[in-house]
């Protein structure tokens, strides 16, 4: 019973007797184009067809569903067997599934007031939905005798690991609880559900609101002519006609603080972006956050555990917080004091130019960018012509999927898309035969949210004879009509990364929805997605796609060795500002329950003071009132993940380059014991299967430069 996606939860609405209607929900009927599943190929969405109106009663209809499902599950005579209980399960809930998928991509990547009205709206239900489930005392009798019986039923490796999934998540749900803790239980788990979507939706529009809009050509000194364009047409578009408009992208730090040479429009710039959701406002997110993390708290230490974060983290590669807080530990001291030495780099050059202030967050990357050129020779603006968005998808990203998987791909006009910029491609596995469709959305709307990310359309399973249909989106700048889509080299390496999870999603080969693709531990899925990354630099790869707009000529021998060279250069703050986001999602998610409503800003400093990470002049990737990951996107007491990965990526890496590197086999090894095998074995054994030992964090260290 996989739900549709990782960022909302699938609940049964119940009325007011406990139980749901047998008839069919109010409007909805054949007209609706959720009502049958979608004929195109491989049941991708029919985006021309699909209204706003259609997603509610659709989503109400299949929690119907799913409710009767559950019902003749729950209410069946028989003795319960892992047939009649637990695939039973697997094969509930597809019309909320199917209607649940389209709703993510379109709130995520293409939203309006409408949608996210119906996301508000249907958060609480979805939430009683998942209640409805774990926590029905019936049901889970039924679960635990075949938990109990596991061993004699001799099942093959993928059902017996569905058993323990369902053992676990029962578990984990509080299926345990007294009936009256499961009521106080629901209650939390609906206030939680609806301000998750309340925070989501404030961030898109604070942060929409927060841009920095100014008054003259002359105080965007620095950037480029098609730069200072694009911000006067945007200001257009926001009425503010004559004036210039910088949109803000999600992280702290903003792209365009690089080049801006005007100190207080950096200033300004860096204040939008850290003040966007905290302007007691309608937009502020600090009441929200204060009392998600009370909920939480509270929450697991109902289940039995002392904080959220042991709650959350049981099902985990790294299993406890404390094993999280020693993991970071031998992080933090060398980040940080690489972060110092570097500050102290960036003074040097301001006094050099009799600059006459210190050094102030939004100096950093401007500053650290003319070091850069100085010590590197190595110029942003020089390395863009050779990164046009097209060359890098197809003939870097799809190509090292050739070479590594034997797996191709070719673009095709035919299927309807949410959006005109999306584009859609049939993908062939190494035999030829057609093995998935992929979506890749890339440029930045003020409907969009902001970073980017992967998820299906359509699940794998072989249950239900599905071929995963899966989609990437990304906030790249779009260009002015008529000018060539260049990308940044950061940019360039999103895209590898996020192709990185849809291969994991591409490859899925599982019978059960819940154990397919990319349903795996946090601190297990960004582990493919970084290991792609490594293919962007690869001599075979950049040679492909690394090409001039205009001339056609590859990047310079001497520009690729310089980006190699420069490979570890500001690794201190890049490093420092992630630590100090996985900090403050630990904190957050390690309050004790009872405690009053936090204020925000007080708990933030001393989070981060008591983990040595606040550095003003390096503030966190992500502050606590705008770090949707944690708050809104399944990441809470998980961000980490990103680093523990890291460590999993950069030595997985190593056995790569110990055994020839980018090859044909050594591809097909890693899709063979990695990609294709989803959750269905326990993920410490599939990685030490494949390295041969545990992580070794060595490798990542010395990536880092650190």
């Amino acid at each position: 019973m996989k739900y549709f996606s990782c960022l909302l939860l699938t609940v049964l609405a119940v009325s007011e007797a406990g139980l749901v209607s047998a008839q069919t929900v109010s409007g909805f009927s054949k007209s609706n184009p959720f009502y049958a599943v979608s004929t195109l190929p491989f049941h991708v969405p029919a985006f021309d067809k699909i209204k706003n109106g259609d997603f509610k009663p659709a989503m109400e209809e299949g929690i119907r569903q799913q409710m009767a499902e559950i019902q003749k599950i729950t209410n069946n005579t028989a003795p319960a067997t892992f047939d009649n209980t637990l695939v039973a399960m697997e094969r509930s809930g597809r019309l909320l599934n199917r209607v649940g998928a389209v709703l993510n991509v379109l709130t995520g990547a293409y939203t309006n007031p409408e949608l996210q009205k119906v996301e508000q709206e249907m958060a609480p239900q979805l939430s009683a939905n998942n209640d409805a489930i774990y926590l029905n005392t019936k049901l889970f009798k039924r679960v635990e005798a075949i938990y109990n019986q596991r061993a004699k039923l001799k099942l093959e490796a993928e059902s017996a690991r569905l058993i323990e999934y369902y053992y676990k998540n029962f578990l984990a749900a509080g299926a345990k609880l007294s009936e009256a803790d499961k009521e106080v239980l629901k209650k939390l788990n609906q206030e939680e559900a609806t301000l998750r979507t309340k925070f989501g939706s404030q961030l898109l529009a604070g942060s929409k609101a927060g841009a920095l809009i100014v008054d003259t050509k002359e105080e965007l000194a620095g950037l480029t002519d098609a730069a200072i364009e694009l911000a006067a047409r945007n200001a257009k578009t926001a009425g503010h006609d004559g004036k210039y408009l910088l949109a803000l992208q999600n992280t702290t730090q903003q792209p365009d603080l690089v080049s801006l040479k005007n100190r207080a429009t950096r200033q300004k710039l860096f204040e939008a972006s850290w003040n966007r959701t905290e302007r007691n406002d309608v937009n502020d997110n600090r009441p929200i956050i204060s009392r998600l993390a009370q909920i939480r708290a509270q929450k697991a230490n109902m289940i039995g555990f002392p904080s959220f974060a042991a709650w959350k983290l049981q099902n985990q590669m790294a299993k406890t917080p404390e094993t999280v807080e020693k993991f970071l530990a031998q992080l933090v001291p060398a980040a940080t004091a690489k972060a110092k030495e570097e500050a102290a780099e960036l003074q040097k050059v301001i006094d050099q130019q009799n600059g006459g202030f210190k050094l102030e967050a939004w100096d950093w990357n401007f500053f650290s960018e003319q070091l850069r050129k100085t010590k590197y020779d190595l110029d942003e603006n020089e390395i863009k012509p050779y990164l046009e968005i097209d060359n890098v998808l197809q003939k870097g990203v799809f190509y090292a999927a050739n070479l590594l998987y034997g797996i191709s791909f070719k673009e095709r006009k035919d299927l309807p898309v949410y959006q005109e910029d999306v584009r859609v491609f049939d993908v062939y596995d190494k035999d030829g035969s057609q093995m998935a469709i992929f979506y890749a959305d890339f440029y930045k709307r003020d409907n969009k949210r902001g970073g980017a990310w992967m998820s299906n359309m359509v699940g794998q399973s072989k249950l239900f004879g599905t071929k995963p249909v899966i989609y990437n989106v990304c906030n790249f700048t779009k260009p002015a009509p008529g000018q060539p889509a260049l990308i940044s080299y950061s940019d360039m390496r999103t895209m590898f990364h996020e192709f990185g999870h849809a291969l994991h999603g591409l490859f899925a080969d599982q019978k059960y929805p819940s154990l397919s693709g990319t349903a795996t531990a946090r601190d297990f899925v960004e582990f493919p997605s970084q290991v792609n990354e490594n293919w962007a630099m690869d001599p075979k790869v950049v040679k492909n796609y690394a090409v001039h707009y205009k001339t056609g000529e590859p990047m310079p021998q001497a520009m690729l060795d310089k980006i190699r060279k420069a490979a570890t250069f500001n690794q201190g703050y890049s490093f420092t500002e992630m630590l100090a986001a996985h900090n403050l999602d630990l904190q957050w998610h390690s309050l004790k329950p009872g405690l009053p409503l936090q204020d925000v800003n007080k708990f933030e400093q001393d989070a981060l003071t008591k983990t040595g990470l606040n550095l003003s002049q390096v503030p966190p990737r992500y502050r606590s009132s705008y770090f949707n990951h944690i708050w809104n996107s399944g990441y809470s007491a998980g961000y980490y993940a990103y680093s523990w990965t890291e460590m999993l990526s950069d030595d997985a890496y190593s056995w790569f380059e110990e055994n020839g590197g980018l090859t044909r086999a050594n591809g097909q090894r890693f899709r063979d014991m990695v990609l294709s095998r989803g959750n269905t074995i326990e993920l410490g054994k599939m990685y030490r299967d494949f390295r041969g030992h545990d992580p070794d964090i060595k490798p990542m260290l010395k990536s880092r430069g650190l």
